[in-house]
């Protein structure tokens, strides 16, 4: 995987509402109502997360869940970590 410029990912990013770019990081915060529907959030991420073997960097602050995603082995943003935020947005709204 190549790593993407800024502006590449800047681009990839306009069609994924909350997400920005954050450093070698693309990054978002959900809220939630409750801790425990956060945490329910964080199981389907770590699902999806295992199954396409692109894990994020989870944060979780009471009932605020932030993710930050890059591909480790390039040092940055990939197309890999525009597809991962992708499949979790997908997900996330088949599941609202």
């Amino acid at each position: 995987m190549v790593k993407l410029t800024a502006s590449e990912v800047d681009k990839r990013l306009a069609g994924l509402k909350g997400w920005t770019r954050e450093g070698k990081f693309i990054a978002k915060t959900f809220k939630f109502k409750t801790f425990m529907d956060g945490i329910s959030f964080v199981n389907q991420v770590a699902a999806i997360a295992e199954r396409l073997e692109h894990h994020p960097d989870i944060h979780i602050v009471w009932t605020a869940v932030t993710l930050q995603i890059q591909t480790h082995d390039e040092g940055g943003i990939t197309e890999y970590d525009i597809e991962l935020a992708k499949t979790i947005e997908a997900s996330r709204l088949a599941h609202r």
